[in-house]
């Protein structure tokens, strides 16, 4: 989504339908992603750092951090701006498979639960997502559920 311009969206609980999908298009995972997420997380192991050592393992190659290939798949989702909603965070994350330097991963995520809040069921409910990281290959490299708490319609009064 790199120089598209967001809008701003008002989506209700009530909007949301299980089954919605979204696709994204591609965005290639550079050295340079992951010398950058190493550096702002401190996470410098030789799995993502070390070239030579690498070569020797099952892998082969630099792998990019887990926690990478989350962040940039969550934000190739992010789209409007909706302040119905927020982040709630994220449940089963699974990291499937490796992502290498020039891999492309592509994201789908799909509506597949809805729910009342337990104590404020009138007010708002979660909405859970299940987003879906490719390669380039087609092979699912991660997978996770994000939560959103989502406001729900005033319903109107009758006093």
């Amino acid at each position: 989504m790199a120089g598209a311009l967001m809008r701003t969206i008002d989506r209700w609980y009530e909007d949301y339908e299980i089954g919605e999908r979204r696709e994204t298009v591609g965005r290639t995972i550079t050295e340079a992603d992951i010398v950058l997420h190493a550096g702002q997380t401190g996470d410098f192991f030789p799995h993502h750092m070390d070239a030579e050592w690498m070569s020797t393992q099952p892998a082969g190659q630099r792998i990019a951090h887990g926690t990478l290939i989350l962040s940039v798949a969550v934000g190739m989702t992010a789209g409007d701006i909706n302040p119905q909603a927020m982040s709630y965070g994220y449940d089963r994350i699974r990291f499937i498979r490796p992502v290498f330097i020039g891999d492309t991963i592509t994201v789908v995520a799909e509506i597949t639960e809805k729910a009342p809040h337990t104590k404020r069921p009138d007010e708002s409910g979660y909405v859970h997502e299940v987003v879906s990281v490719t390669n380039q290959r087609g092979e699912t490299v991660l997978v996770l559920t994000h939560l959103y708490l989502v406001n729900r319609r005033a319903t109107p009064s009758l006093h």
